[in-house]
């Protein structure tokens, strides 16, 4: 079927929306595929709906391919599988909750492992059952407090979960498996750079867990990679390189100086340098050679709040992200200004691991401040601070944990060499999720010698609506869109770019013969200036165009390549066939 443009449900704008911070959310919205309706909240229109529907069977048909079946569940959830889960608890503001007229607890389902596993249950009860495949494709729903970039970030978005069920872990590491290189097939039809990184489970719990990252400047997802070996993780999931411990035997007692007007790690420094310490004859003090300790509060999931200290080395920064996902699923906030009045004993600026200790706050540390290394560290006391404080034998902490910024020139964990950063936006995330829902919903079938057999699961997602917005990040120009042939709203863009009566019904004739050779054309019947078409037709991005213009009465018509902006003359006999050799070649 051909689609006339001067039929299309269709406006372009020629300037940039006051609030798109990005090209894919400037451009959707200039091309006109979608229109905002409220903070987070997009309507996809003809052409972006067209996109969105090919990324979407292409993310099916691989799908179907490794043996899922489709099914749908609700998007309105109740409160009673989330609350035997304690995810009712853990999303805290993150989700959109509701009561209905009789006072029950609903929420718009961000996800659906809880229903997945109650569905199987209710239907299957024999090994024999299994292994098995479900998947849906879905609107989700999270109540993001800063959405941003259009549909890369919105409060509502379409997504492909899936589930796998097997009786055995073995079964668990096809299933994975599979799934990975589905999404590797996936993500090579729609013509995505991506990097796979390790990463964390949150709170979705299990144990492997893999992100998919689309490369962009404009991602939130901070990742990282060893050029030597390939290894590539998100920050949150990057071990650090534990250093051996150090003998301590013979290591000189701590001494305490009065260290006044030293609250900063900075001036610690220059106080250090300047004080000649014995200990550091012969070298300059760095700031990797204090010891920061920071002050947290932390609720574990309907709990109280506690007092946490993180100790890091002076020269990093706890990042946040790394933070949040080593306490996950306790949340947490730095402790307030106003909070240290409430315990004397921390000083702030000059607070150190023995009044924590003393006072039975938590204190966990970083893995390079391993036994028998000596920090400058505070003292507990105003203007006072200590030298050659010895991890293992003047303080132990209660443990460690991975919350320090990860920097470029870090070692990587395999140890083949330093590591870079780059920027990702999340694409797809799959989880080896074990029996964590299994376990809650006590999910047993009959094994195959009689006994009862706890299922093993796996959760697998695709972003397929922000997989719009991705590869429009990835595939564009100055001018507008580039959308690779998989996924283009059209196949080819008939302009007429001459009022002449014949080239006019030339081109709507070769737009025909298009149409009939399985091609999709978009034909520019408008009666507006070539210019205005051809700005319209760079700005929606569809890979190839067709001119219909001067040199209709030559006998020729324009084929364009909007990816390499090359040119051709193409003879009008045979013209429908030659473009569909070019577009398919």
């Amino acid at each position: 079927m051909i689609t006339r443009m001067s039929e299309l449900f269709l406006r372009t704008l020629r300037d940039d929306p006051a609030d798109a911070e990005v090209p894919s959310h400037k451009l959707l919205i200039r091309a006109g595929y979608v229109r905002p309706v409220g903070p987070g909240l997009y309507s996809w229109l003809p052409l972006g709906l067209r996109v969105f529907r090919k990324i979407e069977q292409i993310v099916r048909e691989e799908m179907n391919a490794i043996g899922g079946q489709e099914i749908l569940l609700p998007a309105l959830v109740p409160r009673g599988p989330y609350e035997t889960t304690n995810r009712w608890t853990e999303y805290g503001d993150g989700v959109f909750r509701l009561k209905d007229r009789r006072g029950n607890d609903y929420m718009m389902g961000p996800t659906h492992e809880e229903l997945f596993t109650l569905t199987v249950k209710g239907e299957y009860n024999s090994y024999k059952d299994f292994p098995l495949r479900l998947y849906q494709i879905q609107t989700k729903y999270r109540d993001e407090a800063r959405p941003r970039a259009g549909i890369l970030r919105g409060r509502e978005f379409v997504m492909k979960d899936s589930y796998s069920f097997d009786v055995d872990d073995d079964g668990l590491k096809a299933a994975y498996h599979a799934h990975r290189e589905a999404y590797q097939r996936i993500f090579a039809r729609l013509g995505v750079k991506y990097v796979i990184v390790s990463a964390v489970s949150g709170a979705m719990g299990g144990s492997a867990s893999e992100e998919f990252l689309a490369e962009s400047e404009v991602g939130e997802d901070t990742f990282v990679r060893c050029l030597e070996s390939g290894y590539a993780a998100n920050v949150e999931a990057v071990l650090t390189q534990r250093p051996e411990s150090l003998p301590i035997d013979g290591l000189p007692e701590p001494v305490v100086h009065d260290t006044a007007g030293t609250p900063t790690i900075a001036t610690l420094v220059d106080w250090a340098n300047g004080a000649e310490l014995p200990q550091f004859a012969g070298r300059e003090v760095v700031a990797a050679d204090t010891l920061k300790n920071v002050l947290l509060k932390v609720r574990e999931p309907g709990g109280e709040w506690e007092l946490l200290a993180i100790g890091v080395p002076g020269d990093r920064e706890v990042d946040e992200k790394r933070l949040g996902a080593a306490l996950d699923p306790a949340e947490y906030v730095m402790l307030p200004a106003e909070d240290f009045p409430k315990y004397p004993f921390l000083v702030k600026g000059y607070i150190g691991p023995k009044a924590l200790l003393a006072n039975g706050v938590r204190y966990l540390v970083d893995p390079r401040i391993v036994d028998g290394t000596a920090w400058i560290t505070g003292a507990d006391e105003d203007g006072r601070h200590v030298v050659g404080l010895v991890a293992g034998r003047d303080f132990v902490a209660d443990g460690t944990i991975e919350a320090a910024e990860v920097r470029d020139g870090d070692p990587s964990p395999d140890g083949a060499g330093p590591l870079v950063s780059a920027r990702g936006i999340e694409i797809g995330h799959i989880f080896q999720l074990g029996r964590k829902y299994a376990d809650a919903f006590t999910v047993d079938v009959l094994g195959e010698n009689g006994k009862p057999v706890r299922l093993t699961m796996g959760s697998y997602g695709i972003g397929v609506s922000r997989m719009v917005a991705v590869i429009a990040e990835q595939s564009h120009d100055e001018i507008g869109l580039r959308w690779p042939s998989s996924v283009s709203p059209f196949d080819v863009h008939v302009v007429i770019a001459n009022n002449d009566a014949e080239a006019r019904s030339g081109a709507t004739e070769l737009a025909r013969e298009l149409d009939i050779l399985g091609l999709e054309p978009l034909l520019d019947d408008r009666k507006m200036s070539p210019g205005v078409k051809f700005k319209d037709a760079e700005l929606l991005g569809v890979p190839w165009i067709v001119v219909v213009g001067r040199g209709w009465a030559n006998g020729v018509v324009e084929l364009r390549n909007r990816f390499t902006g090359e040119k051709q003359e193409v003879p009008v006999d045979g013209a429908a066939a030659a473009i569909a050799a070019a577009l398919t070649g």
